[in-house]
């Protein structure tokens, strides 16, 4: 098809085409952004945790016993409590964790390669092993063993030795492992964290995820050390399927045994996550509306300016009809004309969707914009464009020619 007419025609119509082409570019330019912030949200909210989460529930319980600094006192109710769990029945595994990943709460550590060094290598969190954690969140190690009987220590006593109190060993997860040690085995490694004796890796798992704070990297690490403290989290391993009935019984036994019990929260670790991501979600799904509504006004904004012309250039279109051009050619035309607006709009849009991004990376840290958004953004715009100046264009190649003619 010639093109010359169909610019000849726009360069007449000016004010309009510029805003078709403006509200195109700021369709793109958002809706590339948007597409890119709806899949960081959703990468987010799917990362792996390294734990058995279908199989996990969770009770934070103390009592009113506990009202003093008592070590002993804390660490015989823990170990009442943890009695009364697994003696419950469908418990597979029971332990007691200082933190779980999707918490509102996380322990962090610096963590060196040499004694002297100034500057941490990065910063980890640090889960506290009571005696089975591994096997009570279902880690996988994929290097290395689990702790041995004589290497766990009590949180209390290690903190009486100030910084020579040594942690006798590590687990910590591959993207660590990979970070301190990247191509070598990480077993048999040492690193630096607590006081100033360094710290031998024993063993690796595949993965295990922070309880929050995404944004200071993957890195988590696993000391055999026991803490007991009032609110402590007490996690159960059961079937899929048993665990609200465990959660249940779980907790009408802890009751049942110590009537000064105190349950601060109770539930499953998949309703954890599910709460952990709530206003990702949320923000997901505004994303979403706001990519449907601008698609939505930037689709009427192009189907009341194709009727607009179509009803102006009706004798246009009579007197080309009454040469011999066909409905096809009619249609073509106006598909043509849409397709080089919203071209224009797209080179625009790819531009300020570039600049936007650049401002984000500045203001919030996001990352930069992958190249293939643009062309997904372009796609979904000339999409848009071809089907909402399809039903004015139909409209126009169905005209007679006698009646366009007599309406000259």
């Amino acid at each position: 098809m010639e093109i010359r007419p169909i610019l000849s025609t726009l360069r007449r119509h000016k004010t309009a085409a510029a805003l078709i082409v403006i509200e195109i570019a700021l369709s793109c330019a958002i809706v590339c952004n948007a597409l890119f912030l709806i899949a960081e949200r959703l990468d987010r909210m799917h990362v792996p945790s390294g734990i058995a989460e279908d199989e996990l529930v969770r009770i934070q319980a103390a009592s009113l016993r506990q009202l003093g600094d008592d070590d002993e006192l804390n660490k015989s109710v823990a170990q009442e409590y943890l009695d009364v769990l697994r003696h419950v029945p469908g418990v597979v595994q029971a332990s007691v964790a200082t933190q779980i990943p999707f918490g509102n709460s996380s322990n962090n550590s610096g963590v060196r390669l040499t004694e002297d060094q100034q500057m941490s290598t990065l910063n980890a969190t640090v889960y506290m092993d009571d005696g089975n954690l591994l096997e009570t969140f279902g880690l996988r190690l994929i290097a290395g063993r689990d702790f041995t009987p004589g290497e766990y220590q009590e949180l209390a006593v290690l903190e009486k030795s100030g910084d020579e109190g040594k942690v006798p060993g590590a687990i910590i997860n591959r993207t660590m492992a990979e970070k301190l040690f990247p191509g070598q085995n990480a077993v048999g490694k040492s690193f630096y964290s607590w006081g100033n004796a360094s710290i031998p890796v024993v063993g690796v798992v595949e993965e295990l995820i922070r309880p929050n704070s995404f944004d200071q990297g993957q890195y988590s690490m696993i000391f055999p050390i026991r803490e007991y403290r009032p609110g402590v989290q007490y996690i159960l391993r059961t079937e899929p399927a048993r665990r609200a009935e465990v959660l249940k019984a779980a907790v009408d036994a802890l009751k049942r045994a110590d009537p000064n019990l105190l349950v601060v929260e109770q539930g499953t670790l998949s309703e954890l996550r599910a709460s952990f991501f709530e206003q990702d979600r949320s923000m997901a799904w505004m994303l979403v509306i706001v990519i449907v509504a601008l698609l939505v006004v930037t689709a009427l904004g192009i189907v009341g300016l194709a009727s607009f012309w179509v009803q102006q250039r009706t004798r246009q279109i009579g007197v080309r009809r009454a040469l011999g051009a066909t409905q096809g050619q009619i249609l073509r035309y106006f598909q043509t004309e849409n397709f080089l607006l919203a071209s224009a709009g797209i080179v625009v849009g790819m531009l300020l969707a570039f600049g936007i991004n650049q401002m984000l990376m500045g203001k919030y840290e996001l990352p930069r914009l992958p190249w293939y958004y643009l062309p997904t953004g372009a796609v979904v715009l000339w999409g848009l464009g071809q089907l909402s100046v399809l039903w004015p264009a139909r409209r126009a190649a169905a005209v007679p020619p006698a009646v366009a003619t007599r309406s000259a």
